[in-house]
């Protein structure tokens, strides 16, 4: 597996809009995820270490935020034939063990993917109430074990959103896998 970090991305860039399906089939549309702060867009997966590493940490910030008017979106671009674990049914069945308690949506063409730039899984953008984008960065500073973590930078930037603060802090690459383009 090919190990990537996420590509700096302008700040304020404007948020792309998509309409995906779930996992039952069901469209959903971007524009209407956003609470009254903002939006959390995370391109994920179920099979690579690094967002499967990460996915407990983001389901509790996700908890966390939605009480500060931050929603969540994750989004997997990993539909590929060569990954069997990352298809629709699967995605269902981590929804349900996991408890993803946000959408998990289905970008099967990768046009979504392709449009924010995405790299890895997992890469992280968090847009502001205006539709701009806030932070693009990693989680935090250690993907690997979070017991080791000294530094939350996605909750971090979070905070600031929430409280219409700047995030001056450097926005470090989230890595992970690349994403398995068709």
């Amino acid at each position: 597996m090919a190990l990537l970090e996420s590509i700096d991305i302008p700040l304020k860039s404007p948020f792309i809009p998509f309409t995906l399906k779930d996992t039952k089939g069901q469209l959903v549309e971007g524009n209407k995820l956003f609470g009254s702060k903002g939006l959390l867009v995370v391109f994920t997966c179920n099979h690579c270490p690094y967002a499967i590493a990460v996915w407990s940490r983001l389901i509790h910030l996700a908890q966390e935020i939605k009480t500060w008017g931050i929603e969540t979106v994750a989004i997997n671009p990993n539909i590929h034939p060569d990954y069997p674990e990352d298809n629709p049914s699967e995605m269902a069945k981590k929804i349900n063990e996991w408890g993803i308690p946000f959408p998990y949506l289905i970008d099967d063409s990768q046009e979504i993917a392709k449009k924010y730039q995405a790299q890895c899984t997992p890469d992280l953008y968090l847009f502001d109430d205006h539709k701009t984008l806030f932070y693009h960065g990693r989680i935090d500073d250690n993907w690997k074990d979070e017991s080791k973590v000294t530094k939350q930078e996605l909750k971090a930037a979070c905070a600031a959103l929430r409280d219409a603060k700047p995030f001056g802090d450097k926005q470090m690459p989230s890595m992970g896998c690349s994403i398995k383009w068709k």
